[in-house]
């Protein structure tokens, strides 16, 4: 199984520090993957839901620990490149007009989509449940 696109969304959430898109085989997306910044370092936290009894189970995730570190690898070293590229073209911040919509019309928090070189997919992505819009 070949990861041929990866999509990252900063977010600055305590130790949460982005959500990520990824794609397999240029024909399988899933959403949610969480990049934490922990004790040891960053990880990734596969997507979740919560059972009744309140407990979280994983709603997609690998099976073999060959991909786990494999996607984990992809995944990390794709927030890093984004993260530097983010804090390198922001120099300093953009005006406001007051209304909490900066000069060049981003909202506070607006999500950063990153697209890998192989793969350009057409559909954007954002919000916290990282809906496709069409």
């Amino acid at each position: 199984m070949e990861i041929t696109d990866v999509r990252i969304f900063l977010r600055e959430d305590g130790k949460m520090k982005a959500f990520a898109a990824v794609t397999f085989d240029a024909s399988f997306v899933v959403h949610n993957i969480r990049v934490l910044d922990g004790n040891n370092g960053f990880f990734v936290s596969m997507p979740s839901k919560k059972r009744k009894d309140g407990k979280y189970q994983d709603v997609a995730h690998p099976i073999t620990t060959e991909m786990r570190q494999r996607l984990e690898k992809v995944i990390i070293e794709k927030y890093k490149q984004v993260a530097a590229e983010k804090a390198a073209e922001a120099p300093a911040p953009a005006p406001s007009s007051g209304d909490g919509i900066a000069a060049d019309n981003t909202q506070p928090g607006e999500p950063v989509v990153s697209e890998s070189a192989e793969t350009s997919a057409s559909s954007d992505v954002s919000g916290p449940g990282l809906e496709e819009q069409k």
